[in-house]
């Protein structure tokens, strides 16, 4: 598994996080976009980044499930024993928002795609923020996510904001991403 990242770069990209920047990071599969799931501008610049439609919804990522409990505290046990039993990890869960999240994370939707990772420069990211972040392909719509550092600066040049240096794990794809209360899989 990758390292952690140094304190000093550490801290660069949360600098940039708290100016509604935008940073890159390896993740468990694939390098992604993260930022300030609160700052509509934040999000608004990703999302354009990304050419991706609002409406979509985006991933929110966290360093421990401590970090979503604001999200998942009214689940039924047996939800929250099924993501428990699936994070740290690949594991993406579509869970009942409940207005809790600004309309520019979920989209059209009223559920939130959440994980905890388990990849080492995510949690490190999540944990210097306070809190969950926005976690999404390094890639703009209909390219192929990048698996190397070198892709995403090829994608995006000097418009990031921030870029934690590492490899990204050992996972074959983006995260699998179910619905909690059916369990179907909406992404494989």
């Amino acid at each position: 598994m990758p390292a952690r990242p140094s304190q000093l770069r550490l801290a660069a990209a949360l600098a940039a996080l708290e100016n509604e920047g935008v940073v890159a990071c390896p993740t468990e599969a694939v390098w992604g976009l993260s930022c300030d799931p609160d700052s509509e501008r934040a999000v608004s610049r990703l999302l354009a980044l990304k050419d991706r439609p609002v409406a979509k919804g985006l991933i929110l990522v966290a360093a421990s499930e401590s970090q979503l409990a604001f999200l998942l505290a009214d689940l039924p046990a047996a939800q929250l024993a099924t993501l428990r039993a699936s994070w740290p990890g690949p594991n993406t869960w579509l869970v009942p928002h409940r207005g809790r999240v600004q309309p520019w994370i979920h989209g059209r939707f009223p559920s939130v795609a959440v994980r905890v990772s388990a990849h080492p420069v995510v949690r490190a990211l999540c944990q210097a923020f306070g809190g969950p972040l926005v976690s999404t392909s390094a890639n703009p719509a209909g390219a192929q996510p990048p698996r190397a550092g070198f892709q995403v600066r090829r994608y995006f040049g000097a418009e990031l904001d921030g870029m934690l240096p590492g490899e990204v794990g050992g996972a074959s794809g983006p995260s699998q991403i179910r619905d909690l209360a059916s369990g179907a899989v909406i992404r494989a």
